[in-house]
């Protein structure tokens, strides 16, 4: 079974735009989402494990200029 979350994200940045371009530029990225309240993003994401979908949050999501927090909310 795959492994899938949502990712909810604050941006540092009032160009939502260029980390929403990087964002959906990751391959394990499926959705991205602007909405509006406490967050700015919410991402969905999907990998073949629990470990890759935290390898990919912290390699290649949270170094991503212009993200200030995430908060990652697992499903199945």
């Amino acid at each position: 079974m795959a492994a899938r979350a949502y990712v909810l994200i604050t941006l540092e940045t009032s160009l939502p735009q260029q980390v929403v371009e990087r964002l959906n530029q990751v391959r394990s990225v499926v959705g991205v989402h602007e909405v509006i309240g406490p967050y700015d993003v919410v991402v969905e994401l999907e990998a073949d494990t629990y470990e890759d979908l935290t390898a990919v949050l912290r390699q290649q999501i949270r170094p991503i200029k212009g993200i200030r927090t995430t908060v990652t909310c697992p499903w199945m």
